[in-house]
């Protein structure tokens, strides 16, 4: 029972951490959100790269892998794993192999959102 409380403490603090950290860029700078989901993906990639994003996704569960630093995470042991079978080319492959299907999944989805809602203008 204290495993399954640690877990989700992990994951409450890690992915909210993420959270705080992105709302202190976007309220302390001038960075767009465009500009920090990329920041979020590309150090994922280089947490991965550096070894260090399994051993964070181990820790904090859903945490770590839910956002945006996640599927950055995703490409990088995609990439590894497609280097170590494939030579070099798996550079090119296996980033794209890795996060196939969660970039189909938010494909699908934002078409059906657009299907059946209308968009407003934002009003200020």
């Amino acid at each position: 029972m204290m495993d399954i409380f640690l877990s989700c403490l992990f994951a409450f603090l890690v992915g909210g951490a993420f959270c705080v950290i992105a709302q202190l860029l976007l309220d302390l700078t001038r960075l767009s959100p465009a500009i920090i989901l990329v920041l979020y993906v590309t150090t994922g990639v280089l947490l991965g790269a550096l070894g260090l994003y399994t051993p964070l996704r181990e820790l904090a569960g859903c945490g770590a892998s839910v956002p945006l630093i996640g599927f950055g995470g995703n490409i990088a042991e995609g990439i590894r794993e497609a280097v170590d079978k494939d030579g070099l080319l798996g550079v090119l492959s296996g980033g794209l192999t890795a996060a196939s299907s969660g970039t189909a999944a938010a494909l699908c989805f934002g078409y059906l959102t657009a299907i059946f809602f209308r968009a407003r203008p934002k009003r200020l």
